[in-house]
């Protein structure tokens, strides 16, 4: 559980030199169908600067509030245009009960169902999308970079969102910055072929991120209570793989560990897996660990299950 400076000294400045030098790159080669190769890699790089957010959040960089507050809503509001505020609160609401479809807003039915419950019960566009979600989550993932957007800006409106106005002046900085110059250095076309891109992908890096992590894991019901343990460990799905899965998902392939130390720094959760594993295999809790494609096959297997209402519905009135 301690701070581990090093690494994240490490980790933050070559994600700052990557931020600064993927924005160089896109003043010195101009008005070129080129960028949109900029665009890929300025996505990868967002993406990084989120989970740089993420760890703020969960104070894993610094041990104090208030600064990694302030550093959070640098990085994430000026940097990438993400609302720190509106984000931290809505994924502690997730890590406070993960997977619950009445207490996680990740796994309410707003758009896509998660349950053959939600299934049952959708109506409007959850219901239309429902039916073939499995086939349409990555295509709609690519609107997820302007859905953080949209949602960080709609959370200035309301009283709940702590520091609107701080908020809202990084927020406004980031889409005049952003904007402005894609707009200034690209011809219109061009420009709008390289938002698409770039935060097209962006959505699409973030959403494999955090996708494998509880998709396709039980869910939880109002009334179904389990103990912590299980409440985090039963929801929740580990990737396997190497050091480059460790920094491609920023560690949260390790989300079981994640999710039962959340402080816990994001080098040590390997260790930690070792442990949490090996206690899980003693008192008989289901620990649930496997590759990211196969990850991926579960979740969208999951999806495609928990449409059949829908599609029966829809044979029923055709």
């Amino acid at each position: 559980m301690e701070r581990t400076p090093v690494y994240f000294a490490v980790r933050l400045s070559l994600i700052a030199l990557s931020f600064v030098g993927v924005w160089a790159l896109f003043f010195l080669l101009g008005n070129s169908w080129w960028q949109l190769g900029t665009a890929v890699a300025m996505a990868a790089v967002f993406g990084q600067v989120g989970l740089v957010s993420h760890e703020l959040a969960h104070l894993q960089i610094l041990s104090k509030r208030a600064p990694s507050v302030a550093l959070g809503r640098i990085v994430g509001n000026l940097g990438i245009g993400l609302g720190y505020g509106w984000w931290q609160d809505k994924h502690t609401r997730h890590h406070a009960n993960p997977n619950h479809e009445e207490l996680d807003p990740d796994v309410g039915a707003e758009l896509l169902v998660w349950s053959e419950g939600q299934a049952e019960a959708a109506r409007g566009l959850p219901a239309f999308l429902g039916r073939y979600q499995a086939f349409l989550f990555y295509p709609l993932l690519l609107l997820e970079g302007i859905n953080l957007h949209v949602g960080s800006v709609r959370a200035l409106f309301r009283r709940s969102t702590k520091q609107r106005a701080l908020e809202g002046v990084l927020l406004g900085a980031h889409f005049v910055l952003y904007l402005g110059a894609v707009f200034t250095v690209l011809d219109p076309l061009l420009a709008v072929a390289f938002i698409a891109v770039q935060q097209g992908l962006f959505g699409v890096y973030l959403g494999c991120i955090f996708a494998p992590n509880h998709k396709g894991m039980p869910t939880l019901k109002k009334g179904e209570k389990l103990d912590f343990l299980r409440k985090q460990v039963l929801t929740s799905r580990n990737v396997r793989g190497g050091w480059f899965t460790d920094i491609a998902l920023g560690g949260l392939n390790y989300q079981i560990e994640h999710h039962l130390f959340p402080n816990m720094p994001t080098p040590n959760l390997g260790r930690a897996q070792v442990i949490v594993r090996e206690y899980c295999a003693e008192i008989g809790v289901p620990y649930h660990e496997t590759g990211f494609v196969r990850s991926h096959v579960e979740a969208l297997t999951h999806m495609h299950k928990v449409g059949a209402p829908l599609r029966e519905r829809h044979r029923q009135a055709a």
